[in-house]
């Protein structure tokens, strides 16, 4: 029997594929000959919310879906927080290379709440509802994952190739390290519980550019321990933003450049205030793009809350992608491309 679609869409992340994906995936293969996987949240940095890279996701998708391989089709994109057509570009340009043109599409998903909003972003494609099977979601799966390190309930929540995937993985540090963030993210946000309001955190950081180098640090605490960041960090509440990027910047880095200089050289700044760009809970953040004059760079070295301070090639930079802290690729990308 003929089936309605020539390709069908199922965009996710995937952070555990669970049986209600499995159904999606049932249901795709009904309607379509091939399916595309869309593999959201690439490159990104582990943490809780996003423990498996796309390769690790990938692996544990065609292992529940061998008897569907020779179908199945997949693509990693990157999330783009702060541009919606640049998101939808990569989707566009990686689904044509596989589609070639054909108007028989469909994207196939379930509206569960607000941050289902991207189906309708695709006017020239059909649209499937699915539903939500059985209620299960990926976020109570990791919950239960991460809150007890014996708790095998998930287990019956996914099929048994995955199991053995995330069995695998508890054996392994950064499942140890994605434990310790866990509990610190909640012992953060329980701290906070009681405030009359929802709290809204403010933070700076400091993009400083010279001869083609960002400087970085590597992070020595909870969230984000060991991962690339920027400087920079919370706002003192008698200080301006502009002030407070400074401190935190000569804190972490001592950067071996007088406070006047690094004032005038000032060029850009922009504020980064997407929802979930921390786990810690909303969090907006100034950032300050510093480029210094071309020549020797200045000494710098890891002090306070970081434990290291370099200067990276920006070449390096997109090399260590998936190892950068929460949205700092996406501010470094939106300065550096602007000179």
């Amino acid at each position: 029997m003929a089936k309605k679609y020539k390709f069908c869409i199922y965009i996710g992340r995937f952070q555990p594929f669970h049986l209600g994906h499995l159904e999606t995936v049932k249901l795709a293969l009904e309607k379509a000959e091939q399916l595309i996987i869309i593999l959201g949240s690439h490159m990104v940095a582990p943490n809780i919310k996003n423990p498996w890279s796309s390769q690790e996701r990938e692996q544990q998708i065609r292992s529940a879906l061998a008897d569907h391989i020779e179908q199945i089709h997949f693509l990693p994109i990157r999330d783009r927080l702060y541009s919606d057509n640049l998101w939808l570009t990569e989707v566009q340009q990686k689904v044509l290379s596989i589609t070639e043109g054909s108007k028989s599409v469909a994207v196939i998903g379930h509206r569960k709440d607000s941050s289902s909003y991207y189906l309708d972003m695709f006017p020239q494609w059909d649209y499937i509802e699915t539903g939500n099977y059985y209620g299960f979601n990926s976020t109570e799966i990791r919950k239960e994952y991460f809150e007890d390190q014996e708790s095998t309930e998930y287990t019956s929540k996914v099929l048994p190739t995955i199991s053995k995937a995330l069995l695998d993985f508890r054996a392994k540090e950064r499942y140890r390290e994605l434990c310790d963030e866990y509990v610190f993210i909640q012992e953060y946000q329980k701290a906070w519980s009681k405030a009359p309001y929802p709290p809204i955190f403010v933070t700076t950081d400091a993009v400083v550019v010279q001869s083609g180098h960002v400087l970085v640090v590597r992070r020595k605490a909870s969230p984000g321990c060991g991962l690339i960041a920027l400087p920079g960090g919370f706002l003192d509440q008698n200080e301006t933003l502009i002030d407070g990027m400074l401190r935190e910047l000569k804190e972490e880095t001592r950067l071996k450049v007088p406070l006047p200089v690094l004032r005038g050289s000032i060029v850009d700044s922009h504020v980064f205030d997407n929802p979930g760009r921390s786990l810690r809970g909303r969090t907006i953040t100034h950032a300050y793009f510093i480029q210094l004059k071309a020549g020797e760079l200045p000494s710098v070295k890891g002090n306070d809350d970081a434990e290291k301070a370099w200067w990276m090639s920006l070449g390096d930079l997109y090399a260590h992608e998936d190892k950068i802290y929460e949205d700092h690729f996406q501010i470094i990308q939106h300065f550096v491309s602007k000179v």
